[in-house]
């Protein structure tokens, strides 16, 4: 009888890109979980892998650059979060389309947290797009996403690397992955590089191409400079404050729930040097990723041939 593996893919913001490396290598080893359980960036990545899409992923990721990154930032005056999120949407949309979870046989799960409750959901019906979003929308960053008149947003908020739900669903043996694990004093990095406001495009016409209204390029201008910084200051920018109480938050979460629910294997790649919005970094976390999965095959194998 086979024995049944859960992989629960923990958040991390741009340090996510090395679960695109832990799963391939996995793969690549002949270790086939059956239950992968993913928060924030852990559902983009597993949910594309469950949808056989984790190629695109991967060329996504890798042809990321910083341009490309603020490209996709749609910052928003008004609204509950100060990106809209509308690009980034269009482009999960285009990869996975109308796949539902119906269409992965229920071996993956989406976390998210219920704001008006503070609840725990598992995510594991209706369409995959909209349950992955829901699970990465930052508070703040991201309007949080309505389903089933639920308004839900980052599941990293209760459950950040969710070993809970692979148990509950019967997994015998679990890898987390836990992207914190060497992150002490870079916690706060946000963006060890930016843009200087010669080489950002700022949109400067007053329609886009929806006939919507844009914002003027000054406007945006302070919006970037305010959620980045400003390039002469060393005081922190509001992404910097976001993400680092958010990271705080988490992994004093995560130290709490995994010592109550413990995994039989962690894999803890080192990308504590990549900063949490470093999205153009994929190359080196996905190869972190790997090295992590290489570092404990042995012992991932030991444990399945002793429950086999």
């Amino acid at each position: 009888m086979a024995v049944k593996i859960g992989l629960a893919l923990g958040s991390g913001v741009a340090r996510g890109w090395a679960h695109i490396g832990i799963l391939k290598a996995l793969h690549a080893q002949g270790i086939h979980p059956d239950i992968i359980a993913g928060t924030s960036i852990g559902a983009l990545a597993g949910g594309c892998f469950a949808a056989g899409k984790i190629g695109a992923l991967e060329e996504f990721a890798r042809g990321m650059t910083r341009r490309k990154l603020f490209g996709l930032l749609d910052f928003s005056m008004g609204g509950s979060g100060l990106i809209k999120g509308r690009k980034l949407m269009e482009v999960l949309e285009h990869n996975i389309g109308d796949i539902s979870f119906e269409d992965l046989n229920g071996g993956f799960i989406c976390i998210a947290t219920e704001m008006a409750t503070g609840h725990e959901i598992w995510l594991r019906e209706g369409k995959l797009s909209t349950a992955i979003r829901a699970s990465y929308a930052l508070p703040g960053i991201f309007k949080p996403v309505r389903i089933n008149n639920r308004w839900l947003f980052d599941g990293a908020l209760v459950n950040p690397i969710p070993v809970s739900v692979c148990r509950a669903l019967g997994a015998r043996i679990v890898i987390a992955v836990n992207l914190n694990f060497d992150s002490f004093g870079h916690g706060a990095k946000v963006a060890g590089k930016r843009l200087d406001d010669k080489s950002f495009r700022y949109d400067n016409g007053d329609n886009d191409e929806n006939g919507g209204t844009k914002m003027p390029s000054s406007i945006t201008r302070i919006l970037h400079q305010q959620f980045f910084g400003k390039k002469d200051s060393h005081a922190p920018g509001i992404s910097t404050i976001m993400f680092a109480a958010l990271s705080i938050t988490q992994d004093r979460i995560a130290r709490s729930r995994l010592a109550g629910e413990p995994p039989d294997i962690t894999l803890t790649p080192r990308v504590g040097h990549i900063g949490l919005f470093d999205f153009d970094e994929a190359e080196d976390a996905i190869k972190c990723g790997e090295q992590s999965v290489h570092s404990q095959i042995a012992r991932i194998r030991e444990m399945i041939n002793i429950l086999r």
